[in-house]
């Protein structure tokens, strides 16, 4: 056996570890071995809580009626008054006083017994009017002077019309000052509609983290079919959308040259478009064809996680500029990308979004799983017969898998049995299981 004296090199790091000195690791959150002097990604778990407490809920403000639907109400929707606030026709008719036959009156005047006046639904009830005829019950016919008078028609049931028949009175669906719709709802567009009834032109909601994307790679394409070397754009098509459901607001987004000159370019902030958020999708790596890290230290930011002990997805990051926006950065590969934005941003922007930290299910794992030392694998799964069956198609830069998943299984690195429970992301396109019956 050949002997190692003490001078010898130290090993190489695993590809779970970056080399960067204690000094540049400080403030950064991460795990420093001291034998060997390199800093540790940090597991799932940590980073996930990471991203969640490094942000404040954006403060609570009134947005206009239009821009309310999906947002959180932050204060109650009260009636302003009466709702509806004056008595009106249900139908279309005569406001009547009396029995018949009525005499017609002037329209808005007031009623006495033995008068009626024409009517629209949703009409004003004129003083004295005690029911409205609907038009069908009625008929215009003369008197013995040959004037005209208001009639029951052969339509008319009988006792037609009762006493407040065919009134909407005032406070019938609501009094001033009742409760409407309470804070904390997710607001959907009838409960918009009844902010309005009650008299508001805008709403108190909790703060939406507003978001900009920055896609990246010079061999991009967005459409036709690529050329060997090219790649079709797969995010500018979705990433928005998965934003939204995430809680987020997409303000704007752009496509940023492979250089450190446009990428800082890139990531300044906007003044037409400012942001709480930017997200950026490739140029996580370490290459000199990499320029995210450097912008980042450009601006002045710092970061929070800098790679996580994942797979797929394991560059992915998280920094705040000196102007307090987050960054959530992404790899390019497509799979790879949408375990970190499920890992880091969907915490923040929860975070900022004044909702709870996203939570997991537990699901059966529908079959053995290799261990992967050090890292927690995040498996797209499809139920089959109530087991999670890891999909197949989930290489880094695959999409097929995730497209047909039905959620996301997180393996820990010693690996998993065949029924064992393991915690699982929902996806946010995925509605939730109905319950059992």
């Amino acid at each position: 056996m050949e002997a190692h004296s003490d001078t010898s090199p130290p090993s190489t790091p695993s590809s779970l570890e970056m080399r960067e000195s204690a000094d540049a690791s400080k403030g950064q959150g991460a795990t420093l071995d001291g034998e060997r002097g390199v800093r540790l990604l940090h597991s799932w778990e940590e980073a996930r809580q990471r991203a969640y407490d490094c942000a404040q809920p954006l403060p609570a403000h009134a947005v206009p009626l239009r821009q309310g639907t999906g947002r959180i109400l932050a204060r109650d929707i009260v009636a302003l008054q009466d709702m509806p606030h004056y008595a009106s026709s249900a139908m279309d008719g005569w406001a009547v006083a009396g029995s018949p036959p009525w005499i017609l009156a002037e329209p808005g005047q007031r009623l006495v017994s033995g008068q009626a006046s024409p009517i629209v639904t949703g009409a004003l009830i004129p003083p004295g009017a005690k029911s409205v005829l609907r038009s069908e019950s009625g008929q215009i016919s003369t008197d013995d002077e040959g004037l005209p008078v208001l009639v029951l028609s052969g339509q008319a049931k009988p006792g037609e019309p009762k006493g407040g028949q065919h009134i909407r009175k005032a406070g019938g669906e609501a009094m001033a000052g009742d409760l409407l719709v309470q804070s904390g709802t997710v607001l959907n567009p009838a409960q918009i509609a009844l902010a309005a009834l009650a008299g508001l032109d805008e709403l108190q909601v909790l703060g939406q983290p507003a978001v900009t994307l920055v896609f990246t790679g010079d061999e991009v394409i967005s459409s036709g079919l690529p050329e060997p070397g090219q790649v079709r754009d797969t995010f500018s098509p979705q990433l928005d959308s998965v934003v939204r459901m995430l809680g987020g607001s997409v303000v704007g987004q752009q496509r940023s040259g492979d250089s450190l000159a446009a990428m800082v370019t890139a990531l300044e902030d906007s003044v037409d478009d400012p942001a709480d958020v930017v997200i950026t999708t490739g140029a996580t790596g370490r290459s000199s064809a990499d320029f995210l890290r450097p912008a980042i230290a450009e601006l002045g930011g710092t970061m929070i996680v800098d790679g996580v002990a994942m797979r797929p997805g394991h560059p992915s990051l998280l920094a705040e500029f000196p102007d307090g926006r987050f960054l959530v950065g992404l790899p390019g590969n497509p799979l790879a990308a949408f375990m970190g934005l499920l890992t880091l941003g969907a915490p923040l922007l929860a975070r900022l979004g004044n909702r709870p930290r996203p939570g997991t299910l537990e699901v059966a794992c529908g079959s053995p799983i290799q261990p992967n030392p050090g890292r927690t694998r995040l498996v797209p799964y499809r139920l089959v017969y109530g087991l999670a069956s890891p999909a197949k198609f989930t290489d880094s830069g695959m999409l097929r898998g995730l497209a047909s998943a039905d959620g996301v299984m997180l393996v820990p690195p010693h690996g998993a049995k065949m029924g064992e429970a393991l915690p699982a992301i929902p996806l946010p396109w995925k509605p939730p299981a109905p319950p059992p019956h």
